[in-house]
């Protein structure tokens, strides 16, 4: 009985939010973000439905493709949430659109669904979810945090990435 709830202790720290992958094992900060075509609200002609599982999706997280958001020059969080079957991603999801209200003008906010962009959880070597990733002016990672980031974190986090810029 002991050794089964050992496992069971083991396995919640291990896994954490809906299922994450040691941050060793995805893409570095530092490295270059990948550029990637991944499908945005033009690609599906506004269906929401196919781009996430978020019951209630922002439309401004999905205006730009990975690569085209990167092109722009602007920096760029990435949120890798699939909300149809993780209540920590729905949350995060909620959160992210105040910051969207906040740091719009000079972040563009995406949000990666693994059931709608998988090759983006492939390419930012993501298993599990949430992940968030701050990718800098210059296309370098240069933040990203696995599970449920608090509202305080990220707006520190959003708040050093754009003051950076000037």
């Amino acid at each position: 009985m002991l050794r089964k709830w050992f496992l069971v202790v083991l396995a919640v720290a291990f896994l954490g939010a809906c299922g994450m992958e040691a941050p060793e094992g995805t893409l570095q900060v530092g490295a270059q973000a990948p550029s990637l075509k991944t499908r945005s609200l033009v690609d599906v002609e506004g269906d929401m439905s196919q781009l996430t599982s978020y019951r209630y999706p922002d439309e401004r997280m999905y205006q730009y493709s990975v690569d085209d958001a990167l092109a722009t020059g602007k920096a760029v969080l990435i949120e890798f949430a699939t909300p149809g079957h993780c209540t920590v991603c729905d949350k995060q999801l909620q959160m992210l659109k105040a910051m969207i209200s906040k740091y719009g003008d000079d972040v563009l906010f995406l949000h990666m669904d693994q059931y709608k962009n998988p090759q983006a959880f492939i390419a930012y070597q993501v298993k599990g979810d949430p992940w968030t990733f701050l990718v800098d002016t210059d296309g370098k990672v240069v933040f990203k945090r696995a599970g449920r980031i608090l509202y305080g974190e990220l707006d520190h986090a959003l708040s050093t990435l754009v003051n950076q810029k000037g």
